[in-house]
């Protein structure tokens, strides 16, 4: 059985964090706060943040192969998705999630 490392193990947390805070965030107050919260660009951005994050945690639970290269994406998507949230108020959770993520995933695409 294959085991998960520490850094992968801490990596799946913060992109599920991460899925947790964009989804979240996304259908609450963004939709609740209305006007550049929902402007079609950033309302997409976090949803596809949340999803990359869930297919990132997803790949690495299951081994895949392909983990590194996508956690490369998920990464610049979390990058792209915290500098959007930043601009808005009331988004400082989001961006934490978002940078923290991508750190993780940068180091997890790095490492062998």
């Amino acid at each position: 059985m294959h085991q998960l490392s520490s850094e992968m193990q801490a990596c799946i947390r913060s992109c599920l964090d991460c899925y947790q805070h964009c989804q979240h965030m996304a259908l609450t107050t963004c939709l609740e706060k209305g006007g550049p919260h929902v402007a079609p660009d950033h309302f997409r951005l976090m949803i596809d943040c949340a999803e990359a994050c869930r297919a990132a945690a997803a790949l690495m639970i299951n081994h895949s192969p392909y983990h590194a290269e996508f956690c490369r994406l998920c990464a610049q998507i979390c990058r792209d998705c915290a500098a959007s949230c930043e601009e808005l108020d009331g988004m400082e959770a989001c961006v934490r999630a978002c940078r923290q993520c991508a750190q993780a995933c940068e180091a997890m695409a790095a490492s062998p």
